[in-house]
Formats: C-alpha cells, sequence, structure tokens
C-alpha cells in the first residue's frame, strides 16, 4: 500500500466546499442532523448551512425526513459502529473539550476508530495565537494519530504485526519508528504523536476507558512542535486521563464496567 502524504492546509482554501464535506463526514458518523445542528457545527447561519444540506441532498449525499431531519444518503454508508454512540460520545464530551482546551490553552479532540482509520469526531480550539485548527471530521489511518497507536497497541502483537504489513511493506525506517511509539504507548498508556499526521505538530493521547464492544475512542491535546515541552507530557496525560475517565462515567449506561483501556 502506498504511503498516506501528510496533510497540508490549502493555500487557498474553498469554504463551501469544506462546509460540505465536514457535513457528509458528520452525516456518516452520526446518522442526523438539523439545520440549526448543522449551523453551530460549521460556525455559520443557518440559511448557509440549508443550502449546503439541500446541495448534499441533490447529489444523494444526504436526504431529509418527514420531520426535516437530514440524514444520510444513499451514496453514505454506514460505519461499522453505531452512529448514535459517536452522536453521543460527541454531546457528552464538548463540555469536557472546552475545559480542557481552556487548560492546556491548546487544541483538543476526541476521535474514534473506525475499521483500519481514525475519526474525529469532536474538537475544541483554543483562543491561543498560533493554535491547531479544529480536526472534527477529518480521517488518518491508525498509525497517524495517538488514538490509532492505543488502539493498536491495545491489540494482540499478530494483528498489530499484520497492520505493519499491509501499511508499511518495503518501509524498514518508517516499520521500525511505529513499533517503538506502540510499544511505548502499551507500556506507558500513552501516546505522543510528532509529525505523523501534518509536520510541525505534536499530540498526546489517552484511550478513553472501554466503552463496550469494539468502540474504541481516545482523548488527545494537539499543539505546534515549537510549544511542545517533555516536561509537561505526563501533566497533559494526567489531566486528559482524569477527563476521560469523567466522560466514561457520564457514558456508564454502555458498559456494566469501566475499565481502562491500555
Amino acid at each position: 500500500m502506498d504511503p498516506i502524504p501528510l496533510k497540508t492546509p490549502p493555500a487557498y482554501a474553498i469554504a463551501s466546499i469544506d462546509h460540505a464535506l465536514r457535513l457528509a463526514t458528520i452525516l456518516q458518523l452520526e446518522g442526523a442532523l438539523t439545520v440549526t445542528a448543522a449551523a453551530e457545527r460549521l460556525g455559520v447561519a443557518p440559511s448557509t448551512a440549508h443550502r449546503v444540506l439541500q446541495m448534499l441532498v441533490y447529489r444523494d449525499f444526504a436526504r431529509q425526513d418527514e420531520a426535516r431531519v437530514y440524514r444520510p444518503g444513499l451514496l453514505l454508508e454506514l460505519a461499522a459502529h453505531s452512529p448514535d454512540r459517536a452522536a453521543e460520545l460527541r454531546r457528552v464530551a464538548m463540555p469536557y473539550l472546552h475545559r480542557l482546551s481552556a487548560t492546556f490553552e491548546e487544541s483538543v479532540n476526541v476521535s474514534i476508530r473506525v475499521g483500519d482509520t481514525t475519526r474525529f469526531i469532536a474538537s475544541s480550539e483554543s483562543n491561543r495565537p498560533g493554535r491547531v485548527s479544529s480536526r472534527e471530521g477529518m480521517v488518518f489511518p491508525l498509525h497517524l494519530t495517538t488514538t490509532g497507536m492505543l488502539y493498536l497497541a491495545s491489540q494482540p502483537r499478530q494483528e498489530f504485526e499484520q497492520h505493519l504489513d499491509r501499511h508499511f511493506a518495503g518501509r524498514v525506517v518508517q516499520r521500525r519508528s511505529l513499533q517503538q511509539d506502540v510499544d511505548r504507548a502499551r507500556q506507558f498508556g500513552f501516546a505522543v504523536n510528532r509529525n505523523r499526521s501534518e509536520n510541525g505538530l505534536v499530540a498526546v493521547g489517552v484511550a478513553l476507558p472501554r466503552l463496550g464492544g469494539e468502540f474504541f475512542a481516545g482523548l488527545s491535546v494537539v499543539l505546534p512542535s515549537t510549544r511542545f515541552d517533555e516536561a509537561r507530557a505526563q501533566w497533559n496525560v494526567s489531566v486528559l486521563r482524569a477527563a476521560s475517565i469523567e466522560i466514561a462515567q457520564a457514558l456508564a449506561g454502555w458498559t456494566r464496567e469501566i475499565e481502562l483501556a491500555g
């Protein structure tokens, strides 16, 4: 498999296309969306959100039901996990993300594992200059995110080796680097992503306590590498872990027993 290039923000971003892609992703992950909710998620006027949703309907990426709620259209296949769980996790996590971004003065994300990818379902940007922009709706291969590395660390060694074979055939240096990062995640229970998904960025992440079944999620703080301080990484982890336990407790109905992942 060809290597996935690092993501680089386009020099000339087209807002309308970005809005449409973000709403299509939200529909795929969460299953339902109103005009008001879409406007809030995009930070635009309801009239703008309505026009974007109508275009998605026209192109079969969305459909509108009798209650005027927008749902995935024929061209969007729902992910293997329950959309209701992704939506509920985002709803519960958002207040914690806002609190964490204020505490860290950096952007914070919640992401979930879907197949061989990590999908970002919630973000809170800090107000600090030079902050990392929202990752909500973005999708990366597992090995390019902290949540993905933590998931790989939780799997049997054979499954991890199969992932390496699929994605790193003939790429010895990159394979060894990921092995080292995943081994550290397995040993210490948190992951550090240096420049894997985007040059100049560092993320520190922890797994949310297991939420039942195959659902795997992570919580991370992301910042420019120029502001990353190794000495503060353990503090980042302790704050993230405390918040992850609170989020899991708020979602305790998903599972009878909360078990820390990793």
